[in-house]
């Protein structure tokens, strides 16, 4: 999946069963340059690596109980940098609302030439971020699916959206 100079959305539909839930919901790149969804200390967190400069960009939610949400962000590309780089804003979502926003730059080019892919559930290789160990299993819960758009849609919860759709008239 290739986002340089993009706007992009990750939603992921989450199942909270044990309050104590954590691990890697998305992953995508390594240390040197990548971004991570998951849940940590009861939270969630996106994180924004780039090019393996500190600090990591972070935002964070508040603390998540059991139960079903539909969790994600997203980066709105708003220009570019003196250096090529994508300036914009990103904003962290749990189910409609959003829980916290800051302004974000993003990789002009891929993550990495080769291995640490997208990852679901888990993050393969060196961790994207600090703030967990790799691989970071995503337990006390399920991920129901996870989804990553460029497309202008509002963000939604895609397992309601993809219910209507399948829905009998």
């Amino acid at each position: 999946i290739c986002l340089p100079g993009k706007s992009f959305k990750i939603i992921a539909n989450v199942e909270i069963i044990d309050e104590n839930a954590s691990g890697v919901i998305f992953a995508h790149g390594s240390r040197f340059g990548g971004h991570s969804l998951f849940i940590k200390d009861r939270k969630l967190y996106y994180v924004y690596n780039f090019l393996g400069i500190k600090p990591e960009q972070v935002l964070v939610s508040g603390v998540l109980a059991p139960g079903s949400y539909t969790l994600g962000m997203e980066f709105i590309n708003e220009k570019k940098g003196e250096h090529g780089e994508n300036l914009g804003t990103a904003k962290l979502y749990v189910n409609d609302k959003v829980v916290a926003t800051m302004p974000m730059k993003t990789q002009a080019g891929k993550f990495t030439l080769s291995g640490d892919g997208l990852c679901v559930g888990y993050d393969s290789g060196d961790a994207v971020s600090e703030k967990y160990k790799s691989p970071g299993e995503f337990k006390g819960g399920n991920i129901h699916f996870v989804t990553v758009s460029t497309g202008k849609e509002q963000y939604a919860d895609l397992q309601r959206e993809a219910a209507r759709a399948m829905a009998k008239e």
